[in-house]
């Protein structure tokens, strides 16, 4: 294992402790994770197009873009291991976290998670990420009424 490869593993697993705005790169992951475990074939595609928003959202630091892809790995690992979590949980979480942290809606950059529909998947990966597209514009529009108001 590189050095590299030690500090990022080392990063992610104490995030909470060692990464700045932890709450907010933990939040990015779980919507990509979401986009990235509706496809069950091949998921090696979509973490090209993480890599590259990683580099877009964090141009300067690139220990951040590496616990962003590492920390989204592990949430599409425990939803297709069915480890402790599924899509739907991780839907509810994500809408959960955003009734706690209102700026968090701000976070969620759908051209970002509209890249991933450039990973070809069957009907079923389209629809469902359709779905969970459908899902996030909803929340944002709701959301953001409220905070008009």
């Amino acid at each position: 294992m590189s050095l590299k490869s030690t500090k990022t593993f080392f990063l992610s697993f104490f995030r909470e402790l060692f990464v700045y705005h932890h709450t907010s790169l933990e939040f990015r992951a779980k919507l990509f994770a979401s986009m990235i475990a509706s496809n069950q074939i091949d998921n090696s595609c979509e973490y090209v197009v993480l890599k590259k928003i990683a580099k877009e959202i964090y141009k300067e630091d690139e220990y951040r873009v590496d616990v962003l892809v590492h920390t989204t790995k592990e949430y599409v690992n425990k939803i297709i291991q069915n480890d402790s979590l599924d899509i739907d949980h991780l839907l509810l979480d994500i809408d959960k976290e955003m009734r706690k942290h209102k700026r968090f809606v701000d976070k969620i950059n759908m051209d970002h998670l509209r890249s991933f529909y450039a990973c070809n998947g069957d009907e079923d990966t389209i629809l469902l990420q359709t779905r969970i597209l459908e899902f996030y514009e909803s929340e944002i529009k709701s959301r953001k009424k409220v905070s008009t108001t």
